[in-house]
C-alpha cells in the first residue's frame, strides 16, 4: 500500500504553568511537529517529533528533517517499515526526534489498516493499566510540596522532583515534598546533569534518608566515569537519561555498568523499533529500564503507553501522562483517571485528531 500523502504540522502546546522550568531550560511552550502519513486507501497514521534542544533537536531542525524525509517517502510501500527506517539512518546521521515521528506514523498507519492496536505489532500487551509518574518543576521547596499535594488530590502517587545542583536547597525540596506526601508516595529526583560527581554523591546520599527511589542523570551526559562513580557510591538506583540518547550509548552504559537503570524515550531513541532494541540491550546486561518523560500531545503518550504495554522488564512507574499539563492538545482518545492510564483498544495508537483541529481538517 503506497504512501499517497505526508503532512508536517506544528504542534505547540502551552503549559498550564507558564513558569515551568528544569535545570536546563524554561519555556512556556512544549514544541514539536506531527507527521501525518496517508496511504492510498485513505488510512492515516500519526507520529510526533519533539523539539528537544537539550538533545540537540531544535524545532527548526526537526521540521527540516521531516520535510526531507517526506520527499523520500512519497510513493513508497508503507508496509516496508524496516527498509524505510534503515534508509533514513543511511540518509541522515542522528536526528532521532524526526525519525521517531516517521517510525510511529508508519507503525500507527499499519496497525490502523490491520484494525489492531499498535501494541499488537510488537507482540501484544503484557499490561493494560499504568500508574503515572508526574514531574514537579523547579520552584521553592514549599511551592513544590504544594504542587505535589495538588497532584495527589488528582490521584497521582509517584513524583519526579526536578533539582538544579544546589545541594542544600535540593535536599530541602525533597524533604518538604516527603513531609507533604507522607511515606507511601514514590519519589525520584532528576538533576538533568546539574551536579558534579562529588556533589551528586553528597546530595543523593542525603536525599536517601527521605526514601527516594531513583536519581536520574545526576552528572553531565558525557561524563561516563563520573556517572559510574556516583552509581557505585550511593544507596539509590542511578538512571541515565541524556547519556542514553542512542542505541550505541545505551550499549556503552550497559557494557560499563555505569548506571543501574536507563530511561527509554521513543523520541530520543528514534522510534518504537529502537526503543524495543534498547530494552533488549538493557535486559541482556542486567540493567533496569522504564519509559521516561514523554512530553507532548496525547499522541505521544499513547504511543509510549503501547510500547510500555509490551516490554517485560519495566521496573518502575513510567512517565506517560505529561500531556495532562499541556493545553490545546489536538488529539483525543486517552485520559488520566485518578492517576491511572488505560490502554486503548482502538486500532492504531488509539487517539485521533479532535474534530476542530487543523489535523482533522487536513485529513478530511
Amino acid at each position: 500500500m503506497k504512501i499517497a500523502d505526508i503532512r508536517i504540522e506544528p504542534c505547540d502546546l502551552a503549559k498550564d504553568d507558564p513558569e515551568w522550568k528544569f535545570a536546563l531550560a524554561a519555556n512556556p511552550l512544549s514544541q514539536g511537529l506531527v507527521a501525518s502519513i496517508t496511504a492510498e486507501d485513505g488510512t492515516t497514521g500519526y507520529g510526533y517529533g519533539s523539539s528537544m534542544p537539550h538533545y540537540g533537536a531544535s524545532v527548526e531542525s526537526v521540521k527540516a528533517n521531516l520535510e526531507n524525509f517526506a520527499e523520500m517517502l512519497l510513493g513508497r510501500d508503507s508496509r516496508r517499515i524496516a527498509e524505510i527506517l534503515f534508509e533514513l539512518d543511511r540518509r541522515v546521521v542522528g536526528n532521532n526526534q524526526a525519525k521517531a515521528a516517521i517510525d510511529c506514523a508508519l507503525h500507527d498507519l499499519l496497525a490502523r489498516r490491520l484494525g489492531v492496536p499498535l501494541c499488537d505489532l510488537f507482540g501484544g500487551p503484557m499490561r493494560e493499566e499504568f500508574e503515572s509518574l508526574r514531574i514537579l518543576p523547579i520552584k521553592s521547596p514549599a511551592d513544590m510540596a504544594a504542587n505535589a499535594r495538588a497532584l495527589m488530590d488528582k490521584g497521582f502517587n509517584h513524583f519526579k522532583i526536578k533539582v538544579h545542583g544546589e545541594v542544600e536547597e535540593d535536599v530541602a525540596r525533597v524533604a518538604a515534598i516527603r513531609e507533604e506526601t507522607g511515606p507511601d508516595a514514590g519519589l525520584t529526583i532528576d538533576a538533568n546533569q546539574s551536579y558534579s560527581p562529588k556533589d551528586a554523591i553528597r546530595a543523593i546520599t542525603a536525599m536517601a534518608e527521605f526514601g527516594i527511589d531513583l536519581a536520574e542523570q545526576p552528572v553531565a551526559a558525557n561524563d561516563m566515569g563520573g556517572l559510574k562513580l556516583v552509581t557505585d557510591s550511593v544507596p539509590v538506583t542511578v538512571e541515565a537519561d541524556e547519556a542514553a540518547d542512542s542505541l550505541d550509548q545505551v550499549a556503552a552504559l550497559v557494557r560499563a555498568r555505569a548506571v543501574d537503570a536507563v530511561s527509554l524515550k521513543i523520541t530520543k531513541l528514534g522510534g518504537l523499533r529502537n526503543t524495543v532494541a534498547a530494552a533488549r540491550i538493557c535486559e541482556s546486561g542486567g540493567v533496569r529500564y522504564r519509559l521516561g518523560a514523554h512530553v507532548g500531545p496525547r499522541l505521544l503518550g499513547a504511543c509510549a503507553m503501547h510500547m510500555a504495554a509490551t516490554l517485560p522488564g519495566i521496573w518502575y512507574t513510567c512517565e506517560l501522562a505529561e500531556f495532562d499539563r499541556l493545553l490545546d492538545d489536538p488529539f483525543e482518545g486517552i485520559e488520566v483517571d485518578h492517576g491511572i492510564l488505560r490502554l486503548p483498544d482502538a486500532p492504531g495508537c488509539g487517539v485521533t485528531p479532535r474534530a476542530e483541529s487543523t489535523l482533522a481538517r487536513a485529513a478530511g
